[in-house]
């Protein structure tokens, strides 16, 4: 999934807390002065925190529009770490990390298992021995938890619409984003966008990792707490 003008507002939109949150939950499980390779790194809030932390830290994103952001905030914050403009499907020409990172349930932005196991076996291929691959997705219960909500919010010039809907498949959800961007002269233009997320059970994610070549893997949810019906948030921990 690519991002436009939904680039433009996403830091507005984030709760900051759960930057911090991705950031304890990763020195929980990986040692300082690891090399690291955030997937999904989107705007580098979290990339920017995981460095400052210690990290060797390399940021990978597929949205063009995200990676100028996170460029544009190294910039402002005088520090920098590589970014990487690529499908997180394919990692063929990057070199091993001690762990591999994937946060905000951008995994669930995977259309099908195929693209899911594909992203698992890339992370497996470039993990050094006894390396960490770290990611969370939603649970089944939170996408049912999105399904026919809206969220209305506005900036200095943007105003911004999110309605979800039932997706097509099983435990999937989609977002209709509406933007009315205020231009010079002082009129709105609209712009639409549509993002599909998808998730699945537990053990179907379990299968896919071990198909990937993981066998240790923990399972907890939000934030490192003990997995219930009502969990929002999966987190998985595989060790190479």
């Amino acid at each position: 999934m690519t991002y436009n003008w939904f680039a433009k507002v996403y830091d507005e939109l984030m709760d900051d807390s759960l930057y911090d949150q991705w950031s304890e939950y990763t020195l929980s499980y990986v040692p300082k002065g690891a090399s690291l390779l955030e997937l999904g790194c989107g705007t580098g809030i979290l990339g920017l925190k995981l460095k400052t932390s210690g990290y060797n830290v390399t940021g990978l994103d597929l949205s063009e529009d995200m990676l100028s952001i996170a460029y544009d905030r190294q910039m402002n914050q005088g520090s920098t770490f590589p970014l990487i403009h690529r499908d997180m499907r394919d990692l063929s020409d990057l070199p091993t990390y001690d762990s591999i990172v994937c946060y905000s349930d951008a995994l669930c932005y995977m259309d099908n298992k195929t693209d899911l196991l594909a992203v698992f076996k890339e992370a497996y291929k470039h993990l050094n021995d006894i390396g960490l691959f770290l990611f969370d997705v939603h649970s089944v219960y939170q996408i049912k938890q999105y399904l026919a909500t809206s969220f209305h919010a506005e900036t200095s010039d943007i105003v911004f619409m999110w309605d979800s809907y039932e997706g097509e498949h099983d435990h999937s959800v989609e977002h209709d984003l509406t933007f009315f961007v205020e231009n010079k002269d002082g009129l709105y233009e609209r712009f639409e966008e549509v993002h599909k997320e998808r998730t699945y059970p537990i053990e179907d994610y379990l299968e896919l990792l071990n198909q990937s070549g993981f066998t240790d893997i923990e399972v907890t949810a939000d934030f490192g707490q003990t997995v219930q019906s009502d969990s929002k948030r999966l987190f998985f921990a595989c060790k190479k």
